[in-house]
C-alpha cells in the first residue's frame, strides 16, 4: 500500500520555532517530527511514500532525499499554490493507483496503522478516518459514528455547544483512489470540510475507527512540550536516540558528562554534548546535539535544540530553545519561554515566563524581559468566551493586554478600515478603552471614539456610521471585578466564531501590522452619537399613541450609563416615571451588581401593584437586558419574555417569522401556527441568535418590528412594547395571559473539561434510534417533554434545560439527565431510560 505524508504545514502556532523551517522539520527527541512518522510507516510495512510539500519544501527534500537512508522510497509533490488537504493529495493522483493511506507529517503518533487498514478492508469502505479520544475536542474535527463504525456526522473545530463526542479526526485516512474523482485537479479542497461531507451526501460508505495507541497534534508550544514529556514517560512508542545509561537517562555518542554533574531521568542528552561540573539536569529535559552546559548551570523540564551554549550558573525552567542559542552566565529563563535560533542572552538577564523571542535577537546584559521580542503569546484556554473577551480588571485584562488586543483587531480589520469604540461610564472601562484604541491606531485603522455609551448605542453607531466593526468595553453586570469586551460586526451583531479565531490567532502570535510614526492618526471623538441614537428611536415609534396612553412606570436603571438616554426619551413620550432604586445599587459613581438587583424583583413587583403602575421596568447596566413587571405584579421571566416578543411579532405580521433559541418553550410554535407564522430555532449563544434575526428572510418580513432590538436593546424594546400596548388598547397582563402555559427547568452540573466530550458521545450513543436533535448540544425528545444537554463554553459545567407537560415532569427530566452526566463524568455506564 502506498502512503501520502502531508508535509506542507507552516506551523504558525509554533513560532518562533518555525520561523525558518516547516513544521514537519521541528525536532522531537532530536529528530524531526516527520522522521518519527516515517519510522512508524516502516514498522507497518508501508515504504512507498509520496510527500506533499508547500512551505519551504527544500528543507524536507534535502533531509530525507529519496528515503533510502531511512529504509523507504520517497517521491515529492510540491504545491505552487495552497490546495487544501485533499487538493494536495489530488496533486499526487498519478502516484496513487490503489488503496492508499494519508497521514500528517507533523503529528506525533504510534497508532496501530495495520489495525486501521484491516478495518477499512473489512468494512469495504471508500474512506476510513482513524479516530482518537481527546479530553478537549475544540481544536479538532469531532466525529459521530454508529455502533458498526459508519460515520453519521462530523464537525470541524466545534464550540462547546457543538461538541457531540470526544472522538476526533486524527488526519489519518485510508482511502480508495476513486475519492479523488469527486473534485478537480488544482481545486482548493479539504478532506474534512469538503470531501467527507460530499461522500456522506452521496451515501458512500464512510467509516471511522478507533485504534490503540497515542496521538498528539503538536499544534502549539504547550503540546510540543507535552509530546516530549509523554515520550520520556513511556506513553508513546518512539525510538529514543542514544544509549540508556541507567535511571532512564539516554546519552548520545561522543557526549562527556562531568562526574559531579547531577542527572535525574527520564531525560535525553544528544550527541557530542559537554556537561560541566556540578551541573543539575532534572527529569523531562532534552538536550540537542553539540550542546555545552557550563559549571553549576541548571536545566529543569526544558527542551534544547542543537548547538546551544548554557553559561555558568545559568538556570532554565520549563523553557524551549532553538538552535545555536547562547545563554550567558547567571541568566534565568523561566516557564513557557521560547527562544528562537541564534539568539544571544547576555549575562545576568532574566526572561520572564511565557515570553517568546524571535530568532537572532541580542538581549543586553542585566535586562529583564517581560514582553516578547518581536512577538509574544498569552497562555489561555481561549481568548474569546461565550460573551466576547472577559477577564479580571488589571489582572487578566490590563492596559498592556488591551493594547495588544487592539493591535490584533486592527491587523485583522485591514489598513483602510474604520471602527467605532465605546465604553460604559466607569473609570476602569474608560481606562482600558484608551489602551485598546492606542493598539488599533498603531495598525493604521481609523477609530471613532463614541465616549461614554451603552452597548446598543455602539451597535447602532456601527450601522449608522457604516464602519467595518466596533468594540464596546463594559463592567461585567454580575461580577464588578471583571471587564467584558463585545466585538461587533458591520451589521451591529456580535462577530462570528470564525472571526474570533482569526483575531485570537493574530493575538497569540502577535503578528501585528505597524505603521510609520508619521502615519499614526488620532481617534475622532463622536459623543453626539448618543443623541443620534435617541433620534432614531423617536422615529421608530408612534410617539403620539404612547403619549396618549400616559404610561405610569416604576423604573430601575443605571444612572451613570443610562441617564443621558432613559429620562429624556421617556419624558418626551409622556411617561410618568418614578425612579425605583433596588438595594443592589452601589451608589453614585459605582456600577450595580445586576444579579443582586434581580434577587430584589419581588419587592419591585409588590410596589408596582401597590402604586398602581402600568409597568415595572428594570434595565441592566448597559441597556441590553429588559425585565418587565406587569400591573398585576407578575415578573416576565427570560423565557416568558422570549414568548412575549414572539407573540407581538406574530400578531403584528401575519405570516411572519420569529427566531428563538433551542431552549425556548414549544408554545411559540403553537402560537406561530395560530397566526400562520414560522419559527426558526437557533443555538443558545448570542452570535447565532443575532445572525438569524438579522438574516434577510426575517428582516424583510418583520419590517419595523425589529426582533434584534426587542432582544438586545432594552430601551428600544420598552418603547416598542409600550407602542404595541397603546395601539391595541391592552395591558401587559393581557398580553402575558394570551401566551399558553409552559413549564421549563434548568440546572448546571459540574463536569470537568476533559469529560465533556465523553459525556456528549455517550449520550448520543445511548439515544441512537430515538428522536434527537443536534443543533446545539444534544436535545432528546420524550413523550412527556424534552431535555437539552449543553456543555458550557466558559466553565467546567454542563447545563441541562428541560420542558415538560407539568413542572414536575420538567424538573424530573432535568434531574435524570443531571444524574446521568455525573455518572458518565465518573466513568459509569448506566443508561438513561
Amino acid at each position: 500500500m502506498k502512503v501520502i505524508i502531508m508535509a506542507g504545514g507552516e506551523g504558525t502556532r509554533l513560532r518562533p520555532l518555525t520561523c525558518d523551517r516547516p513544521k514537519p522539520m521541528v525536532p522531537i527527541m532530536n529528530r524531526p517530527i516527520m522522521e518519527h512518522i516515517v519510522n512508524l510507516l516502516k514498522q507497518h510495512g508501508l515504504t512507498e511514500i509520496g510527500v506533499t510539500l508547500q512551505y519551504l519544501p527544500e528543507a524536507i527534500k534535502s533531509y530525507f532525499g529519496d528515503g533510502g537512508e531511512f529504509g523507504v522510497q520517497m517521491r515529492y509533490f510540491v504545491e505552487e499554490v495552497p490546495l487544501g488537504t485533499a487538493g494536495s493529495v489530488k496533486n499526487a493522483e498519478a502516484f496513487l493507483d490503489d488503496t492508499f493511506l494519508v497521514i500528517s507529517g507533523d503529528a506525533l503518533t504510534d497508532l496501530d496503522l495495520s489495525a486501521a487498514i484491516a478495518f477499512h478492508r473489512e468494512k469495504k469502505s471508500i474512506a476510513t478516518i482513524v479516530l482518537t479520544v481527546v479530553d478537549s475536542p475544540l481544536e479538532y474535527g469531532v466525529v459521530i459514528t454508529e455502533q458498526q463504525g459508519r460515520i453519521t456526522q462530523f464537525l470541524e473545530k466545534p464550540s462547546w455547544g457543538e461538541v457531540f463526542s470526544d472522538q476526533v479526526n486524527t488526519g489519518i485516512y485510508i482511502l480508495e483512489p476513486e475519492v479523488l474523482t469527486y473534485f478537480k485537479a488544482g481545486q482548493n479542497f479539504d478532506f474534512s470540510k469538503d470531501l467527507f461531507p460530499l461522500l456522506l451526501k452521496h451515501n458512500q460508505p464512510l467509516y471511522g475507527c478507533v485504534v490503540p495507541g497515542y496521538w498528539c497534534d503538536v499544534g502549539n508550544l504547550q503540546q510540543y512540550q507535552q509530546a516530549h514529556t509523554d515520550i520520556l514517560a513511556g506513553r508513546v512508542k518512539v525510538n529514543i536516540p542514544g544509549r540508556c545509561v541507567g535511571d532512564q537517562i539516554w546519552v548520545g555518542p561522543g557526549s562527556e558528562i562531568h562526574p559531579t554533574a547531577s542527572l535525574r531521568g527520564p531525560l535525553l542528552i544528544g550527541d557530542n554534548c559537554q556537561i560541566g561540573p556540578d551541573v543539575v539536569i532534572e527529569p523531562y529535559s532534552v538536550l540537542g546535539n553539540n550542546t555545552v552546559v557550563e559549571a553549576r548551570a541548571s536545566v529543569k523540564r526544558s527542551i534544547l535544540w542543537d548547538s546551544n551554549y548554557i553559561g555558568k550558573k545559568a538556570e532554565l525552567r520549563g523553557a524551549t530553545l532553538g538552535n545555536r542559542v547562547k545563554v550567558k552566565p547567571n541568566s534565568f529563563i523561566f516557564e513557557g519561554a521560547v527562544i528562537g535560533d541564534d539568539t544571544v542572552i547576555n549575562s545576568q538577564s532574566i526572561i520572564k515566563p511565557n515570553v517568546k523571542i524571535w530568532p537572532a535577537k541580542v538581549i543586553d546584559q542585566g535586562t529583564v524581559v517581560n514582553d516578547s521580542l518581536v512577538w509574544g503569546t498569552r497562555c489561555a484556554r481561549s481568548l474569546f468566551g461565550a460573551n466576547g473577551v472577559t477577564g479580571q480588571i488589571n489582572l487578566e485584562i490590563t492596559p498592556e493586554f488591551m493594547t495588544k488586543l487592539g493591535a490584533a483587531y486592527g491587523t485583522w480589520l485591514g489598513n483602510s478600515a474604520r471602527v467605532a469604540v465605546s465604553a460604559d461610564a466607569y473609570g476602569a472601562s474608560q481606562m482600558l478603552k484608551k489602551a485598546l484604541i492606542a493598539g488599533i491606531l498603531s495598525t493604521g485603522v481609523t477609530v471613532f471614539d463614541l465616549g461614554k455609551a451603552t452597548t446598543p448605542v455602539c451597535r447602532f453607531s456601527v450601522r449608522s456610521l457604516e464602519v467595518k466593526g466596533g468594540i464596546h468595553v463594559k463592567i461585567a453586570p454580575n461580577d464588578l471585578d471583571k471587564i467584558i469586551l463585545t466585538f461587533i460586526n458591520s451589521q451591529g451583531a456580535d462577530i462570528s466564531k470564525g472571526d474570533e479565531r482569526k483575531i485570537e490567532g493574530l493575538f497569540t502570535r502577535e503578528e501585528f501590522r505597524r505603521i510609520a510614526s508619521q502615519e499614526v492618526a488620532e481617534a475622532t471623538n463622536l459623543p453626539q452619537l448618543n443623541e443620534t441614537y435617541l433620534e432614531n428611536l423617536r422615529a421608530s415609534v408612534n410617539q403620539a399613541g404612547i403619549k396618549n396612553e400616559g404610561f405610569k412606570l416604576l423604573l430601575d436603571y443605571d444612572p451613570e450609563n443610562m441617564s443621558r438616554l432613559v429620562p429624556t426619551l421617556l419624558s418626551e413620550l409622556g411617561c410618568s416615571v418614578t425612579r425605583f432604586e433596588l438595594p443592589g445599587n452601589s451608589g453614585p459613581g459605582r456600577p450595580r451588581n445586576f444579579a443582586d438587583i434581580v434577587k430584589q424583583l419581588p419587592q419591585l413587583a409588590e410596589t408596582v401593584k401597590r402604586k398602581g403602575a402600568d409597568l415595572g421596568v428594570v434595565m441592566d447596566n448597559n441597556g441590553e437586558q429588559l425585565i418587565l413587571i406587569d400591573e398585576k405584579g407578575q415578573v416576565i421571566s427570560d423565557e416568558l419574555f422570549t414568548a412575549l416578543v414572539s407573540l407581538i411579532i406574530l400578531k403584528s405580521r401575519v405570516g411572519g417569522t420569529v427566531a428563538v433559541p433551542v431552549t425556548a418553550p414549544r408554545v411559540i410554535e403553537q402560537m406561530a401556527r395560530q397566526y400562520d407564522g414560522r419559527v426558526v430555532r437557533t443555538k443558545v449563544g448570542p452570535q447565532s441568535f443575532m445572525e438569524k434575526v438579522l438574516s434577510q428572510d426575517i428582516v424583510a418580513i418583520q419590517g419595523e418590528f425589529s426582533q434584534f432590538q426587542l432582544h438586545f436593546d432594552a430601551l428600544a424594546a420598552l418603547i416598542k412594547i409600550m407602542e404595541y400596548l397603546s395601539q391595541n388598547g391592552i395591558r401587559l397582563s393581557e398580553l402575558r395571559e394570551a401566551i399558553p402555559q409552559f413549564h421549563l427547568s434548568q440546572k448546571a452540573i459540574d463536569c470537568p473539561w476533559e469529560a465533556k466530550g465523553r459525556v456528549m458521545r455517550t449520550l448520543i450513543e445511548e439515544k441512537q434510534g430515538e428522536k434527537v436533535e443536534l443543533l446545539e448540544g444534544i436535545k432528546v425528545y420524550h413523550d412527556e417533554g424534552w431535555a437539552l444537554v449543553l456543555p458550557d463554553a466558559d466553565e467546567p459545567l454542563c447545563r441541562v434545560y428541560s420542558e415538560g407537560f407539568s413542572q414536575e415532569i420538567a424538573d424530573s427530566l432535568t434531574e435524570m439527565y443531571a444524574g446521568r452526566i455525573n455518572e458518565i463524568a465518573r466513568g459509569q455506564e448506566q443508561t438513561v431510560e
